[in-house]
């Protein structure tokens, strides 16, 4: 990963957990950790293991795939494509049939 990840994750954190309407306090009660871990990582004192990355992508409601993608610009295609490929997964047979024909007249122009 690149030398700016671990600066980036702090903002990022902090970003999503403003988004989300959640005090610091409120994150450290869900992931079981202390107020002053989320502060640290947020100010980029500390590191969050891939363990807390997981804990904290679900509780922020996003794919471990798009926290890391939106931090490590190296990552982003995969994590775009990962994150298209659990939404088609989603759908029913007729939307994913939808989709095609959006998608053909989108790219294709046909």
């Amino acid at each position: 990963m690149n030398s700016d990840f671990y600066e980036n994750l702090g903002h990022r954190v902090r970003e999503l957990r403003i988004a989300k309407g959640l005090t610091q306090e409120e994150v450290a009660r869900e992931l079981h950790v202390t107020p002053g871990y989320i502060s640290n990582v947020e100010n980029n004192r500390t590191a969050m293991t891939l363990r807390m990355l997981v804990f904290y992508a679900k509780l922020a409601g996003v794919s471990l795939d798009a926290l890391i993608g939106s931090i490590d610009s190296s990552y982003k295609e995969t994590a775009l494509d990962n994150e298209l490929t659990d939404l088609i997964r989603l759908l029913t047979p007729e939307e994913k049939e939808k989709l095609v024909k959006t998608l053909k007249i989108w790219k294709c122009g046909s």
